[in-house]
C-alpha cells in the first residue's frame, strides 16, 4: 500500500512538473514614451521557474512593487531585483528601455547585460562612464567596478542566459536610420519567445531586417514551437508614416505579421499569442489603437494588451 502511495505521489510531481509548459511573463513596465514609472522591461522565464531574464529594463524598482501589490511575487521587492532576475536583455540604448537598470544597478547583484555591439558601445560611453553615473561594469572608463559583465551578442550566434535554462539569439533591427534595435529569440528547451525592441516596418525603413527575423522564426510557428511575440505598436494609424520614427502603427503591424503568415502559412498564426507593446500613452493613443487592432486582425492573432505588474502565460 505504501509502496503504491509513493508510487501514485511520484507520478503526480512528473505530471505537474511536465505540464508546466511555455513561459511566464511579468510586465515592470508596458508603455513607451514619456511614463517614467512605467516603461519598457518584461520579466520571462520558463513556466515555474524563478530564474527570470529582463526584456529591457525602462523601469524595474516600480514595476517590481506592482507586481507585489497584484500578487505577482511572493517575495520582497530586494529577493526579486537581487536573486530572481538573473540578467537583463537590452534591445537599444534608449532611457525608455534601460533608466531602470542604470538607476537600480547601484543596488543590484553581479549580472550580464546581453546585447549587440552598438549597444553596448552607448552604454559604456554614456551612462556607465563615471559622468552619468559610476561604472559598474566590467569595461569602460576606470575603475571598472564589474558588477555588470557585458556578453556582446552577435547576429544568428544563440548564446545561454547565465543563471536560467534559457539561451537567446540576437537580431538587428532598424529604429530609424541610422539608429539600431534588436530582436532576442529567447529559447527554452524546444519552446522559443520572440522580443522586438522598438522597430519601424521594412518598408519605412527600406531594410529587410523584420523579414530575416520573420524568416527564422517561421518552421517554429509551423511546428506551434513559437509561444509568443512581443511587439512594438506606438501610434494610431493617423501617425504619418513620415513622423514615425522607427516606430510601428496598428496597419503596419498586421502588415508585418501578414509578411510572417506568407512564410508560415496564415493558418498557423491564429491564435498565436502576440503582446502589444510599447503603446505611446498620449491623449486617446490606447484606446484608439486598440481598436484599429482588434478591427485589422484578419489573421486572428491572440493579441495581448499587458498591464504593469500583471502576471501573464504565453503557451
Amino acid at each position: 500500500m505504501l509502496r503504491n502511495f509513493c508510487l501514485l505521489i511520484f507520478l503526480l510531481v512528473c505530471f505537474t512538473v511536465s505540464a508546466q509548459t511555455g513561459f511566464q511573463i511579468i510586465p515592470l513596465g508596458v508603455n513607451g514614451g514619456a511614463t517614467d514609472g512605467n516603461l519598457s522591461a518584461y520579466m520571462l522565464a520558463p513556466a515555474g521557474s524563478d530564474a527570470y531574464v529582463c526584456l529591457d529594463a525602462g523601469t524595474v524598482s516600480n514595476g517590481i512593487e506592482k507586481g507585489i501589490e497584484k500578487k505577482a511575487f511572493k517575495v520582497n521587492a530586494e529577493t526579486v531585483l537581487k536573486k530572481y532576475i538573473k540578467g537583463y536583455l537590452i534591445s537599444h540604448p534608449h532611457l525608455d528601455h534601460i533608466s531602470g537598470m542604470i538607476i537600480n544597478s547601484v543596488d543590484d547583484t553581479v549580472k550580464q547585460v546581453y546585447a549587440m555591439e552598438h549597444c553596448i558601445s552607448v552604454m559604456k560611453a554614456h551612462y556607465f562612464n563615471w559622468q552619468s553615473w559610476p561604472n559598474l561594469a566590467n569595461d569602460g572608463n576606470a575603475p571598472a567596478l564589474n558588477k555588470y559583465r557585458y556578453q556582446q551578442l552577435t547576429e544568428g550566434v544563440e548564446i545561454p542566459v547565465k543563471g536560467t535554462e534559457m539561451s537567446v539569439q540576437a537580431f538587428p533591427l532598424s529604429h530609424s536610420k541610422p539608429y539600431s534595435s534588436t530582436a532576442f529569440l529567447v529559447r527554452h528547451g524546444d519552446e522559443y519567445a520572440l522580443y522586438f525592441g522598438d522597430t519601424g516596418p521594412d518598408e519605412v525603413e527600406q531594410t529587410d531586417h523584420m523579414k530575416r527575423v520573420w524568416a527564422a522564426v517561421a518552421p517554429l510557428v509551423k511546428s506551434g514551437k513559437l509561444k509568443g511575440v512581443f511587439l512594438e505598436v506606438s501610434y494610431p494609424n493617423a501617425q504619418p508614416d513620415r513622423h514615425l520614427y522607427g516606430h510601428l502603427t496598428p496597419k503596419w503591424f498586421i502588415k508585418e505579421f501578414e509578411v510572417l503568415g506568407r512564410l508560415a502559412g496564415k493558418e498557423h498564426l491564429r491564435n498565436l499569442n502576440v503582446v502589444v507593446t510599447h503603446i505611446k500613452p498620449v491623449g486617446n493613443n490606447e484606446e484608439t489603437i486598440r481598436k484599429e487592432l482588434e478591427t485589422a486582425n484578419h489573421l486572428d492573432l491572440r493579441l495581448i494588451f499587458p498591464e504593469q505588474g500583471v502576471k501573464f502565460d504565453l503557451k
